[in-house]
Protein backbone atom coordinates (compact mmCIF):
# COMPACT_ATOMS: atom_id res chain seq x y z
CA UNK A 1 0.00 0.00 0.00
CA UNK A 2 1.52 3.67 -0.87
CA UNK A 3 1.43 6.35 1.50
CA UNK A 4 -1.06 8.28 0.41
CA UNK A 5 -3.51 5.50 -0.09
CA UNK A 6 -2.19 4.79 3.44
CA UNK A 7 -3.52 8.24 4.81
CA UNK A 8 -6.80 7.70 2.85
CA UNK A 9 -7.50 4.64 5.06
CA UNK A 10 -6.57 6.07 8.06
CA UNK A 11 -8.61 9.19 7.49
CA UNK A 12 -11.61 6.90 6.65
CA UNK A 13 -11.14 4.82 9.30
CA UNK A 14 -11.29 8.27 11.78
CA UNK A 15 -14.03 9.09 10.32
CA UNK A 16 -15.87 5.90 10.82
CA UNK A 17 -15.01 5.61 14.32
CA UNK A 18 -16.72 9.39 14.41
CA UNK A 19 -19.74 8.14 12.18
CA UNK A 20 -20.34 5.09 14.61
CA UNK A 21 -20.16 6.42 18.22
CA UNK A 22 -22.45 9.42 16.89
CA UNK A 23 -24.82 6.76 15.46
CA UNK A 24 -24.94 4.67 18.52
CA UNK A 25 -25.83 8.19 20.28
CA UNK A 26 -28.53 8.87 18.10
CA UNK A 27 -29.89 5.55 17.77
CA UNK A 28 -29.73 5.58 21.79
CA UNK A 29 -32.11 8.06 22.04
CA UNK A 30 -34.64 6.75 20.54
CA UNK A 31 -34.35 3.57 22.01
CA UNK A 32 -33.18 1.65 19.15
CA UNK A 33 -29.45 -0.02 18.16
CA UNK A 34 -27.84 1.45 15.34
CA UNK A 35 -29.01 -1.85 13.28
CA UNK A 36 -32.85 -1.07 13.84
CA UNK A 37 -31.95 2.91 13.43
CA UNK A 38 -30.66 1.90 9.88
CA UNK A 39 -33.73 -0.06 8.98
CA UNK A 40 -35.93 2.67 9.82
CA UNK A 41 -33.93 5.45 7.74
CA UNK A 42 -33.75 2.67 4.61
CA UNK A 43 -37.48 2.25 4.81
CA UNK A 44 -38.71 5.91 5.07
CA UNK A 45 -39.04 6.10 1.19
CA UNK A 46 -41.20 3.18 0.96
CA UNK A 47 -41.52 -0.39 2.07
CA UNK A 48 -38.81 -3.37 0.88
CA UNK A 49 -38.56 -6.65 0.02
CA UNK A 50 -36.28 -8.38 2.73
CA UNK A 51 -34.11 -9.57 0.38
CA UNK A 52 -33.19 -6.35 -0.84
CA UNK A 53 -33.03 -4.25 2.91
CA UNK A 54 -30.96 -6.99 4.05
CA UNK A 55 -27.93 -6.69 1.14
CA UNK A 56 -28.60 -3.32 1.13
CA UNK A 57 -27.74 -2.80 5.28
CA UNK A 58 -24.99 -5.80 4.33
CA UNK A 59 -26.35 -8.31 6.59
CA UNK A 60 -27.47 -11.49 6.80
CA UNK A 61 -30.88 -12.57 6.53
CA UNK A 62 -30.97 -13.62 10.33
CA UNK A 63 -29.66 -10.43 11.65
CA UNK A 64 -32.20 -8.42 9.79
CA UNK A 65 -35.16 -10.87 11.01
CA UNK A 66 -34.01 -10.71 14.31
CA UNK A 67 -33.92 -6.60 14.01
CA UNK A 68 -37.19 -6.69 12.05
CA UNK A 69 -39.44 -8.87 15.07
CA UNK A 70 -37.85 -6.27 17.29
CA UNK A 71 -39.29 -3.66 15.10
CA UNK A 72 -41.84 -5.05 14.75
CA UNK A 73 -42.64 -5.46 18.70
CA UNK A 74 -41.94 -2.06 19.02
CA UNK A 75 -44.92 -1.03 17.16
CA UNK A 76 -42.29 0.73 14.46
CA UNK A 77 -42.55 -1.68 11.24
CA UNK A 78 -44.48 -5.02 9.86
CA UNK A 79 -44.49 -7.32 7.41
CA UNK A 80 -46.46 -8.27 4.91
CA UNK A 81 -47.09 -10.28 1.51
CA UNK A 82 -45.31 -9.09 -1.37
CA UNK A 83 -48.49 -8.49 -4.01
CA UNK A 84 -45.69 -9.13 -6.86
CA UNK A 85 -44.45 -12.75 -5.37
CA UNK A 86 -45.99 -14.44 -2.76
CA UNK A 87 -43.05 -16.34 -2.12
CA UNK A 88 -41.37 -12.49 -0.87
CA UNK A 89 -42.33 -10.52 2.15
CA UNK A 90 -42.32 -6.66 1.80
CA UNK A 91 -40.80 -4.86 5.45
CA UNK A 92 -42.76 -1.36 5.95
CA UNK A 93 -42.86 1.25 8.46
CA UNK A 94 -45.83 1.64 10.39
CA UNK A 95 -46.97 5.43 11.16
CA UNK A 96 -45.34 5.44 14.50
CA UNK A 97 -42.10 3.95 12.54
CA UNK A 98 -42.01 6.86 10.14
CA UNK A 99 -42.28 9.32 13.13
CA UNK A 100 -39.57 7.54 14.42
CA UNK A 101 -37.13 7.67 11.38
CA UNK A 102 -38.00 11.99 10.73
CA UNK A 103 -36.27 11.80 14.29
CA UNK A 104 -32.78 9.92 12.92
CA UNK A 105 -30.48 12.45 11.91
CA UNK A 106 -29.03 11.58 8.46
CA UNK A 107 -25.72 12.38 9.30
CA UNK A 108 -23.64 13.63 12.90
CA UNK A 109 -24.15 17.35 13.16
CA UNK A 110 -21.14 18.61 13.13
CA UNK A 111 -20.60 17.02 9.52
CA UNK A 112 -22.75 19.64 7.75
CA UNK A 113 -21.34 22.09 8.17
CA UNK A 114 -17.91 21.19 7.38
CA UNK A 115 -18.87 19.50 4.21
CA UNK A 116 -21.08 23.39 3.04
CA UNK A 117 -17.77 24.48 3.88
CA UNK A 118 -16.08 22.99 1.28
CA UNK A 119 -16.03 24.31 -2.38
CA UNK A 120 -17.35 23.37 -4.68
CA UNK A 121 -14.73 21.59 -6.06
CA UNK A 122 -13.70 20.21 -3.43
CA UNK A 123 -17.15 18.51 -2.38
CA UNK A 124 -17.32 17.16 -6.10
CA UNK A 125 -13.79 15.98 -5.66
CA UNK A 126 -14.65 14.36 -2.55
CA UNK A 127 -17.93 12.83 -3.82
CA UNK A 128 -16.12 11.37 -7.16
CA UNK A 129 -13.40 9.85 -5.35
CA UNK A 130 -15.75 8.23 -2.66
CA UNK A 131 -18.12 6.92 -5.38
CA UNK A 132 -14.58 5.17 -7.12
CA UNK A 133 -13.76 3.82 -3.99
CA UNK A 134 -17.51 2.65 -2.96
CA UNK A 135 -18.00 0.93 -6.59
CA UNK A 136 -14.32 -0.66 -6.20
CA UNK A 137 -15.38 -2.18 -3.13
CA UNK A 138 -18.35 -3.22 -4.67
CA UNK A 139 -16.65 -5.32 -7.48
CA UNK A 140 -14.46 -6.86 -5.05
CA UNK A 141 -18.11 -8.37 -3.93
CA UNK A 142 -16.65 -6.79 -0.20
CA UNK A 143 -20.21 -4.77 -0.10
CA UNK A 144 -23.51 -4.93 -1.55
CA UNK A 145 -24.72 -3.19 -4.45
CA UNK A 146 -26.67 0.01 -3.89
CA UNK A 147 -28.83 2.41 -5.50
CA UNK A 148 -25.60 4.99 -7.12
CA UNK A 149 -25.43 5.99 -10.50
CA UNK A 150 -22.23 3.96 -11.37
CA UNK A 151 -24.58 0.82 -11.05
CA UNK A 152 -27.95 2.56 -12.50
CA UNK A 153 -29.04 2.05 -16.23
CA UNK A 154 -30.23 5.81 -16.49
CA UNK A 155 -26.40 7.08 -16.09
CA UNK A 156 -24.16 7.63 -18.84
CA UNK A 157 -20.51 8.84 -17.87
CA UNK A 158 -18.44 11.66 -19.80
CA UNK A 159 -21.31 11.88 -22.45
CA UNK A 160 -20.83 15.85 -23.04
CA UNK A 161 -17.95 17.81 -23.78
CA UNK A 162 -18.73 20.31 -20.48
CA UNK A 163 -16.13 19.68 -17.64
CA UNK A 164 -18.36 21.32 -15.52
CA UNK A 165 -21.36 18.97 -16.26
CA UNK A 166 -19.89 15.93 -18.52
CA UNK A 167 -22.54 13.14 -17.17
CA UNK A 168 -25.72 12.53 -18.43
CA UNK A 169 -28.79 11.37 -16.62
CA UNK A 170 -31.62 9.38 -18.89
CA UNK A 171 -34.04 9.50 -16.30
CA UNK A 172 -34.17 13.23 -16.16
CA UNK A 173 -32.38 13.82 -19.30
CA UNK A 174 -30.32 16.24 -17.92
CA UNK A 175 -26.59 16.56 -17.56
CA UNK A 176 -24.84 17.07 -14.39
CA UNK A 177 -21.11 17.09 -12.60
CA UNK A 178 -19.39 14.81 -10.21
CA UNK A 179 -20.73 17.30 -7.60
CA UNK A 180 -24.32 15.46 -8.07
CA UNK A 181 -23.68 11.72 -8.36
CA UNK A 182 -26.09 10.15 -6.23
CA UNK A 183 -25.12 7.04 -3.99
CA UNK A 184 -28.57 6.01 -2.53
CA UNK A 185 -31.21 7.13 -5.58
CA UNK A 186 -34.80 6.52 -5.05
CA UNK A 187 -35.08 6.36 -9.31
CA UNK A 188 -31.95 3.92 -9.57
CA UNK A 189 -32.39 1.19 -11.98
CA UNK A 190 -29.97 -1.34 -12.01
CA UNK A 191 -28.00 -1.99 -15.06
CA UNK A 192 -26.92 -5.12 -16.54
CA UNK A 193 -23.31 -6.18 -15.36
CA UNK A 194 -21.76 -5.32 -19.03
CA UNK A 195 -23.28 -2.18 -19.23
CA UNK A 196 -22.25 -1.32 -15.27
CA UNK A 197 -18.29 -2.70 -16.14
CA UNK A 198 -18.49 -0.57 -19.29
CA UNK A 199 -19.61 2.78 -17.08
CA UNK A 200 -17.35 2.16 -14.55
CA UNK A 201 -14.35 2.07 -16.68
CA UNK A 202 -15.70 5.15 -18.98
CA UNK A 203 -16.09 7.43 -15.54
CA UNK A 204 -13.02 6.23 -13.78
CA UNK A 205 -10.75 6.94 -17.17
CA UNK A 206 -12.03 10.41 -16.81
CA UNK A 207 -9.14 12.80 -15.72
Amino acid sequence: MSTAAGNIAHALSRLALYWRAAGWRAAGVQGLTPTQAEILSQLAPGPMRSGDLARGLGVSAPTLTDAVSTLAAKGLAARHPDPQDRRAALVALTPRGAGAATLLPDMPEAIGPVLDGLSEADRAGLLRGLTLVIRGLQEAGAIPVQRMCLTCGHFRPNAHDDAARPHHCAFVDAAFGDAALQLACADHKEAPEEERALAFARFAAMA
